[in-house]
């Protein structure tokens, strides 16, 4: 199947800091994909701007060299690839000086949308906002996109967002979580809100628990100095493994619209009961052979960051009371794996014979890699000797299903594209931010106070055994990582 595509209007792309990593690896090579498969007008422009004191033949060269390392030589006919990088140009812009700004405003087309990424430190965030403002060089129609971390803390998000919308309209503003790029994250309102098979169900009387699994095989070196001041908790699971969760415990919205959305996904954040010590497990990484431990990869022997965390919560509402939900992430696990496992509750009378091992029913959603779904289901054993049962899975996997081509898609290409549209349904909204750090903050503060370490687990284990535990005590099993 080809995916369908919808050409966009025109629009002038600044990217703020597109010299770096982000812009090299995935915002251009995500644009140039959209460009290759049509969606891109022949009149849009992307400007790049970062301190490098480059001219536009600089920067066009910078960006082929960035294509060709990014992009598979069979995605990047040479044809495509020379009229795309005719669409880009280039402004010297000092982010917190005067230098460039007018340049820049001289360079943006008065008839065309105008959307600012803002792929930049988060302390570049206000003083660019401010110039684009007060420069005229932002127009009532703009939009800017900024990327994570939004905050460290409730009390930084707020500022972040305080010294934004002094410039800009919540409606203007764009918060990237890559995560709600993933086809299979979007597939997650449609399998549920699009289909009967499953609404019914979901919920305490039906699903037993729900488990939401981000693990990752490499570990933090080359961006230690970030990670070791963020941990686990502040990098994935108060934005990413939070969304997810959203996703699956949210009400359905009035419509499908962007507040309509996001106003649920508030919701479920802010009926989150507090997390119990008993209920959450921090690791993180030992040294194994000749991979070298977490301590190494950030060079602080004294460091009680967390590389993994584990915990256990209960949403107080009527849909979910009585079904906890466990999520977990970490470094340098076994494998590289993000599922969401519904698990659903046994028959209320089983009239078959006891099953050994048997797992039950569950829906298991695989963000990466080889996005698709699973249904795991009940059924005979074929053959004769009587009603023997076993489990199937009933497995749907994107790429063989829809063709390759959807799942080779880059998140950030999906999100950049509904940024230049106008839909904010997959960005978060601002009080959306707050809440979540609202609820990760004290239990930070709890850990901190306490002077806890977190536990050591293997390189190329699923985890701390106190992570299984956390399962264990309740009757329950994770499903193991990269299963």
């Amino acid at each position: 199947m080809v995916a369908r595509v919808i050409p966009v209007a025109p629009f002038d792309l600044v990217i703020f800091g597109a010299t770096g990593d982000l812009a090299r690896r995935k915002i251009l090579p995500g644009l140039f994909s959209r460009f290759r498969a049509g969606q891109m007008p022949a009149d849009a422009r992307i400007i790049g701007s970062a301190r490098s004191n480059f001219d536009k033949a600089e920067f066009r060269e910078l960006i082929h060299h960035a294509l060709k390392e990014f992009v598979d030589k069979e995605l990047r006919p040479q044809e495509k690839l020379d009229a795309f990088l005719d669409q880009l140009d280039y402004v010297h812009i000092d982010a917190t000086g005067d230098a460039g700004w007018q340049e820049l405003k001289d360079t943006l087309r008065d008839d065309t949308t105008r959307t600012f990424y803002l792929s930049v430190s988060p302390s570049l965030f206000g003083p660019i906002a401010e110039r684009l403002s007060t420069r005229g060089i932002a127009t009532e129609d703009s939009r800017i996109v900024v990327e994570k971390p939004f905050g460290h803390d409730l009390a930084s998000a707020k500022a972040l967002n305080a010294e934004l919308l002094e410039y800009f309209t919540e409606r203007q503003i764009y918060r990237i979580d890559h995560y709600l790029g993933k086809e299979t994250v979007q597939n997650l309102m449609a399998l549920r809100f699009a289909n009967s098979l499953f609404e019914p169900l979901w919920n305490s009387t039906h699903i037993d628990h729900v488990q939401i699994t981000v693990a990752e095989k490499l570990g933090v070196a080359g961006r230690g100095g970030y990670y070791d001041q963020s941990g686990a908790m502040r990098d994935m699971v108060q934005n990413h493994l939070m969304q997810l969760m959203c996703l699956i415990a949210m009400e359905p919205p009035s419509k499908f619209a962007p507040n309509a959305v996001r106003d649920e996904k508030v919701k479920v954040i802010e009926a989150l009961d507090p997390v119990s010590p008993q209920d959450l497990v921090r690791g993180q990484y030992r040294a194994w052979r000749d991979v070298p431990g977490y301590h190494a990869d950030v060079e602080n022997p004294d460091s009680t960051t967390e590389s993994f965390i584990a915990m256990k919560l209960a949403v107080a509402n009527w849909r979910w009371a009585g079904t906890p939900f466990y999520l977990r992430t970490g470094k340098r696990m076994r494998a590289r794996s993000s599922e969401i496992t519904v698990v659903f509750r046994d028959p209320p009378h089983m009239i078959f014979p006891k099953m050994e091992g048997r797992k039950g029913n569950a829906l298991i959603i695989r963000l990466q890699p080889d996005e698709g779904i699973t249904l795991r289901t009940t059924i005979k054993e074929p053959g004769p000797g009587g009603m023997r049962l076993t489990e199937v899975d009933m497995d749907m996997t994107f790429a063989d299903a829809l063709g390759s081509d959807l799942n080779s898609q880059d998140a950030y290409e999906r999100l950049v594209m509904d940024v230049i549209r106008g839909d904010q349904t997959l960005f978060m909204r601002g009080d959306e931010v707050e809440a979540a750090w609202a609820w990760a903050d004290p239990l930070i503060s709890a850990w901190q106070e306490a002077g806890h370490k977190p536990v050591p687990y293997d390189v190329g284990s699923s985890g701390p055994e106190e992570a299984l535990m956390l399962l264990h005590k309740d009757g329950r099993r994770w499903r193991p990582v990269g299963d």
